[in-house]
C-alpha cells in the first residue's frame, strides 16, 4: 500500500508548454500566466519541464526558473509533477533536488537519451533521482523518443517500491497499458499519454491522463473525463472523435508545439516560439490554424452547456 496521496494525481494533467520572451528566454511572467490559466479553468495538474514543455531543449537553469514560476503561482491550487529527466543521472538528480525545494507534489522521468542503455542502466539512472528526495516518483515511458523500451519485470520491480507511485505510458498500445496497470497493481498510477486514445486509455484501466494538446482544449478533455465517470459511453465517444479531429488538423503543422503555442497566442496567452529545432507556424498558415483555434473555442463553448 502506497503511503502517498494517489487521489490527488487522478484526472486531467496538462502538460504545460514552455514560456518564452520575445528573445527566447525562459519567461517566468508568461509561465504564472500560462499556470493561472489553467488553474482558473479548473485542471487538477500540470505536468512541468516534459516534452511539451521542451523540457530536453532547456539547460538546468531554465528548467528550475518554470518550476518555480509555477510553484509561485499554482503550486498551492494545483497538483505540480516536476519532469527531471535529463541526459545526464547529475543534472537529473539536481532537478529533483530542486523540486523538492521548491514544493513539487512528485519528480518524473525518462531514461536518458540518446545513448541506447541497458536495463539495468536506466533502473541505476531512475534510483539515483528516487534517493534524492522524499517525493514520489512517476515513470515517464516513452520509447518512440527514447529508444528504451520498459519491460513488465522492471516495471514490476520499480513499482514494489513505495516511492513509486506510477508510470505514464505514451505508447501506442493501450495492451501496454493494461498490462503495465494489472502489474503494478490497484495502488499503482497508470496515466495516459496518447491524447487521441485518452478515452481507450481510461477504458483499460489507467487513472488519469497527461497530455500535450489538453493545452489549448482542457475543456474538451475534461468533458472526455466528465462523460466516463456518469458512464455516458455514447457522449464520451463523440468528444473523444471531436478531439481527434482537431489532434489530425495541429498535426498537419511542420511542429505541434509551435501551433498549439500560435493557438494560445490568438487567447492572448504569449508563452513566446517553439524553441528551435520545433519550427514555428508559417505566416501563410496563420489563417488557416486562426479557423482551427475558432472551431476548438466553439467545442469548447458547447461542451460547458
Amino acid at each position: 500500500m502506497k503511503t502517498y496521496d494517489l487521489e490527488r494525481f487522478k484526472g486531467i494533467t496538462v502538460a504545460m508548454y514552455s514560456c518564452y520572451d520575445e528573445k527566447g528566454e525562459v519567461s517566468k511572467e508568461a509561465a504564472k500566466k500560462l499556470a493561472r490559466h489553467y488553474a482558473n479553468i479548473g485542471v487538477n495538474g500540470l505536468y512541468v519541464g516534459g516534452s511539451s514543455g521542451e523540457g530536453m531543449l532547456q539547460n538546468v537553469e531554465e528548467r528550475k526558473q518554470t518550476l518555480e514560476a509555477v510553484m509561485e503561482e499554482v503550486g498551492q491550487e494545483m497538483t505540480i509533477i516536476a519532469h527531471v529527466g535529463a541526459p545526464s543521472t547529475r543534472d537529473s538528480v539536481e532537478l529533483s533536488k530542486h523540486a523538492e525545494q521548491v514544493g513539487a507534489h512528485a519528480i518524473s522521468a525518462v531514461p536518458s537519451i540518446y545513448y541506447r542503455l541497458s536495463p539495468q542502466s536506466v533502473e541505476h539512472h531512475w534510483q539515483q533521482m528516487i534517493d534524492s528526495t522524499s517525493l514520489p516518483f512517476i515513470i515517464y515511458h516513452i520509447p518512440q523518443t527514447t529508444g528504451f523500451q520498459l519491460s513488465k519485470a522492471l516495471l514490476t520491480k520499480m513499482a514494489a517500491q513505495d516511492k513509486v507511485i506510477g508510470v505514464k505510458i505514451s505508447a501506442e498500445s493501450t495492451f501496454e497499458l493494461q498490462q503495465f496497470k494489472a502489474a503494478g497493481g490497484d495502488d499503482f498510477l497508470v496515466f495516459n499519454g496518447p491524447d487521441e486514445q485518452y478515452l481507450a486509455g481510461r477504458s483499460i484501466g489507467a487513472d488519469g491522463g497527461i497530455g500535450g494538446t489538453y493545452g489549448v482544449m482542457p475543456e474538451l478533455f475534461m468533458k472526455i473525463e466528465q462523460c466516463y465517470v456518469e458512464g455516458k459511453a455514447e457522449e464520451a465517444r463523440k468528444w473523444q472523435f471531436i478531439v481527434n479531429d482537431l489532434i489530425a488538423e495541429l498535426l498537419s503543422f511542420p511542429s505541434l508545439y509551435g501551433a498549439c503555442k500560435q493557438i494560445l497566442k490568438l487567447r492572448g496567452l504569449n508563452t513566446g516560439e517553439a524553441r528551435l529545432p520545433f519550427l514555428p507556424v508559417p505566416e501563410a498558415e496563420i489563417s488557416r490554424l486562426e479557423a482551427i483555434n475558432e472551431k476548438i473555442l466553439s467545442y469548447i463553448n458547447q461542451a460547458q452547456v
